[in-house]
């Protein structure tokens, strides 16, 4: 089922029909000739300015796409488009780590195109954000995954992002680091930037994003305002935990047959 034609004048991210597919690398031979189908033609659009969180179960394929959207996974199928170069922070985001935290800053900073006077301007803003006292001096290795988690959230946001893709980071750290994050994210949506968040909690996304995607099995089954979506997906959660799972199964069903997939047309096929 598609929507109708909804024209977005400044699309950030276009995502049609996009699928992702890996080996199985199973022992069994028998399963090794199978896929493991971690996204399946999955289609959305998300306009400049606009915050979107991702979530879904593990397994759900919500960092794969999220990988794909920064251009660290290509798609098996489908087509990908963004109007700007996409900054990924993530626990698991690549930095160097025998050196220390102030010498990654500098990299990091220039790594997203600032210039050596304008890491320097960013540099006390990043420690500032990290606290952690003299571990930044100390090398990455050293550090805890909350540290590091720390540490790549406050680069990543220092400077000023159009399309800022955060996996979990929001949710590593303690409760004081979490409300300094939360209003580092509303201070980049003042400022118009891009975002999508990855994250387990519903509570997190609502708080910070306005547009949520529900992934389940590999498949957008709900998108909309974040409010509605999240709280669908605390409901099913909930579900679950009750191990009332023929109800959840179908709540599963019921929000599957009410989305509606958008149907992608660029200006270009337009005549």
């Amino acid at each position: 089922m598609y929507d109708e034609v909804q024209s977005v004048g400044e699309p950030c991210v276009v995502f049609s029909n996009v699928s992702k597919a890996y080996p199985s690398n199973s022992s069994r031979a028998k399963l090794r000739r199978k896929k493991v189908k971690a996204v399946q033609r999955a289609s959305f659009v998300a306009a400049k300015g606009e915050s979107i969180g991702l979530l879904g179960q593990n397994g759900s394929g919500k960092s794969t796409l999220l990988r794909m959207v920064a251009g660290a996974e290509q798609p098996t199928t489908g087509l990908i488009r963004v109007s700007s170069q996409p900054t990924l922070l993530g626990v698991s985001a690549a930095m160097v780590p025998h050196l220390s935290g102030e010498k990654n800053i500098r990299l990091g900073c220039l790594a997203m195109g600032m210039t050596p006077e304008e890491s320097d301007e960013a540099f006390s803003d990043i420690v500032e954000m990290t606290d952690i006292g003299d571990a930044i001096y100390r090398p990455m290795d050293t550090y805890s995954s909350g540290m590091a988690a720390r540490l790549k959230f406050a680069i990543g946001t220092a400077g000023n992002p159009e399309l800022l893709l955060v996996d979990e980071a929001l949710s590593t750290g303690d409760s004081a680091f979490a409300s300094r994050a939360e209003a580092r994210m509303q201070e980049m949506i003042d400022r118009s930037g891009t975002f999508m968040l990855v994250s387990h909690a519903a509570k997190t996304i609502e708080n910070n994003c306005q547009r949520a995607i529900w992934m389940h099995f590999g498949k957008i089954i709900s998108d909309g305002p974040s409010e509605i979506v999240c709280g669908q997906y605390r409901t099913w959660v909930q579900l679950r935990t009750e191990d009332r799972n023929k109800e959840a199964d179908t709540l599963i069903r019921k929000i599957k047959s009410e989305y509606v997939k958008p149907a992608i047309v660029f200006d270009s096929d337009v005549s």
